[in-house]
């Protein structure tokens, strides 16, 4: 792709999450969800391949039906209450529109089904933007309107955990456990939104950042499966050795970063009277743990000629620059010292 085209599409891609971030007003955040789905759109489609095509079709096509919605249900708020402001939303039938919008357009349970199927047909590095940056605006919008209890919230938080989980299990493609690996996370940061707006943007930022060092990581050595991960450590030995703390910090284990907004999220369930809620998220974690497992074992403990792929690769030079890959890996790994800043945040 032309540089200067790439440059000003990647312009309108931060442009238009800023402008969702600064936005008070609903016409305004769609008017900014639009154009950062337009901008997304040939990025997506750069590379001529039918998958890549195909999926950047159900990719628009999904977001298009979202961003309807939106758009319907922020009308129909200015028809009843007379006013378009985010963080006044009164009435329960817009709001739970708007609500099933925003799950469409981050992917959660169970409007999800459109996310792992997407996210196979891309490259490593647009999967990277499609899981983290895109998840930016929508979350925004959430934080703004911080639904109250309603039984729609609660069947988003817990069907996402639960199906993140579970459906990440008999995958063998990379992108597709990353997907269901990403419908979990984005289940726990809804489980604790409307008690700790705080927290749950701590677990966004954590999970944007260990998303980022796996993707990165599967990149750098060429991975997309999990047969590929077993000779790995014939590209770069030292990665290989990080790659499962990295994978076991996703999934919530002690002293790794992730532990931390998980446990302070069952702490906060707790103190809110919730018990039931918070012993089925942490059973669902264990469902997410396995699969982290699989790929660990996979990339460790697998070795030729225990593997389906005979030949060694080449320890071909590579383009991709290691530096963010290196602070990425850094504060997946090394963040959970800061706890007791986190905590000072956190309180009111």
């Amino acid at each position: 792709m032309n540089p200067y085209i790439l440059s000003t599409l990647l312009f309108g891609l931060g442009l238009g999450t800023t402008i969702t971030f600064a936005s008070s007003h609903w016409l305004l955040a769609w008017m900014a969800l639009e154009m950062n789905t337009l901008a997304i759109i040939p990025l997506m489609a750069q590379h001529h391949h039918p998958r890549a095509v195909e999926a950047t079709t159900k990719y628009f096509l999904t977001q298009a039906t979202a961003a309807a919605m939106l758009l319907f249900a922020s009308t129909t708020t200015a028809w009843l209450t007379a006013q378009w402001a985010i963080q006044q939303m009164t009435h329960p039938l817009p709001s739970t529109i708007l609500i099933l919008a925003l799950s469409l357009k981050i992917g959660l349970a169970p409007v999800h089904s459109w996310l792992p199927e997407v996210l196979q047909g891309f490259d490593l590095t647009t999967g990277l933007i499609l899981s983290t940056w895109q998840k930016l605006a929508p979350f925004a919008l959430l934080l703004q309107m911080q639904p109250t209890g309603t039984t729609l919230l609660v069947i988003l938080r817990l069907t996402s955990t639960l199906v993140g989980g579970w459906g990440g299990l008999n995958q063998t493609q990379l992108r597709n456990v990353l997907a269901y690996s990403s419908i979990a996370h984005l289940g726990w940061m809804v489980l604790v939104l409307q008690f700790s707006p705080t927290l749950a943007l701590l677990a966004l930022l954590t999970y944007i950042t260990m998303t980022s060092s796996t993707f990165l990581t599967f990149n750098l050595n060429k991975s997309t499966n999990i047969t590929s991960l077993a000779i790995s450590w014939a590209k770069s030995p030292a990665l290989t050795c990080l790659t499962p703390l990295i994978l076991l910090s996703l999934g919530g284990l002690p002293p790794l970063t992730r532990f931390m907004p998980k446990w302070l999220i069952l702490q906060d369930l707790t103190n809110q009277d919730l018990p039931c809620t918070a012993t089925l998220a942490a059973l669902t974690a264990l469902l997410s743990l396995y699969f982290y497992l699989r790929l660990s074992y996979a990339m460790t403990l697998t070795m030729a000629p225990n593997n389906l792929i005979g030949t060694m690769p080449w320890r071909t030079p590579h383009s991709q620059l290691t530096l963010p890959l290196a602070l990425f890996t850094m504060l997946t790994l090394l963040l959970l010292p800061l706890t007791p800043s986190a905590l000072a945040l956190l309180s009111p």
